[in-house]
C-alpha cells in the first residue's frame, strides 16, 4: 500500500520521537502536530500505516506504536557486536518512591538495538502508576544515564534518597512528576528537597511470568 505524504510525514515523526525520546508520540500529540481537530484523524492514518506494514500498534497501551523496521532488528538474536551486558540495579517504585537499592550482581544480556537510546542499566518496576504508558509491576526498564530531560519525557528521578519513575513536567514555578494512572496523585518537588534526574526511560523488558 502506498503511503500519502501525510502518512509518510507521520511515520517520520514517530521514528524521530522513538530515536530521540525512546518512546513514540501519543495520538493526541500526533493530532496536534498535524493540525487535526481530534484524535480520530490521527487514528485513521495510524490504521493506514499499520495496514501498510510500516508500524505495529499494541492494544491497551497509550503509546503502543512500534516501527516495524525497528522490531525486525530488535527480535534478531544478539551478536557479540550488538550485545549489551546491563546490570539490574534494584527496584524502582512506580506507585510511591522507595529507597534506591543499587546492590546485587544481576546482569541481563540484550541486543543493543532493543532500546533507543542505549541504556546504561536496568531497574525493576514496583507498582502500577505508569500502567497507561505500558509499564507494569515487575518490568525491567532500560535507563539511559543523564541529568538532562525535557517536559513530557519519562524519567527516573531521585527525591532526597528515594527513586521513582514518572512523567516529567517542568513548570514556571515548580517541577512535577506525573503518574500515568489516575489512581495516583502527582508528586510536587519541593524547593528544599534534594532532587535530580538520574536518567531517561528508553524501553523495557518484560520477564516471563
Amino acid at each position: 500500500m502506498d503511503l500519502t505524504e501525510t502518512q509518510q510525514a507521520m511515520l517520520a515523526m514517530i521514528t524521530e520521537r522513538i530515536d530521540s525520546d525512546g518512546m513514540p508520540p501519543s495520538q493526541a500529540e500526533i493530532a496536534a502536530a498535524f493540525g487535526f481537530r481530534g484524535v480520530r484523524a490521527a487514528q485513521y492514518h495510524l490504521e493506514a500505516l499499520e495496514q501498510a506494514g510500516a508500524i505495529k500498534r499494541i492494544p491497551g497501551q497509550a503509546r503502543g506504536i512500534r516501527v516495524v523496521r525497528d522490531e525486525a532488528r530488535e527480535t534478531r538474536p544478539a551478536t557479540p557486536d550488538d550485545a549489551l551486558r546491563l546490570p539490574v540495579l534494584g527496584r524502582v517504585a512506580a506507585g510511591t518512591p522507595i529507597g534506591a537499592d543499587v546492590g546485587g550482581d544481576d546482569y541481563v544480556l540484550l541486543d543493543r538495538n532493543f532500546f533507543s537510546p542505549a541504556p546504561n542499566y536496568l531497574l525493576k518496576v514496583k507498582g502500577d502508576s505508569m500502567r497507561d504508558e505500558g509499564i507494569f509491576d515487575g518490568d525491567l526498564i532500560g535507563v539511559h544515564r543523564t541529568a538532562d530531560a525535557r517536559t513530557g519525557q519519562i524519567v527516573v528521578a531521585r527525591i532526597d534518597d528515594e527513586i521513582t519513575v514518572k512523567l516529567l513536567k517542568i513548570g514556571k514555578d515548580r517541577i512535577r512528576l506525573l503518574p500515568r494512572n489516575p489512581d495516583y496523585a502527582p508528586i510536587d518537588v519541593l524547593p528544599d528537597q534534594d532532587f535530580a534526574i538520574e536518567g531517561l526511560y528508553c524501553g523495557l523488558v518484560r520477564p516471563n511470568r
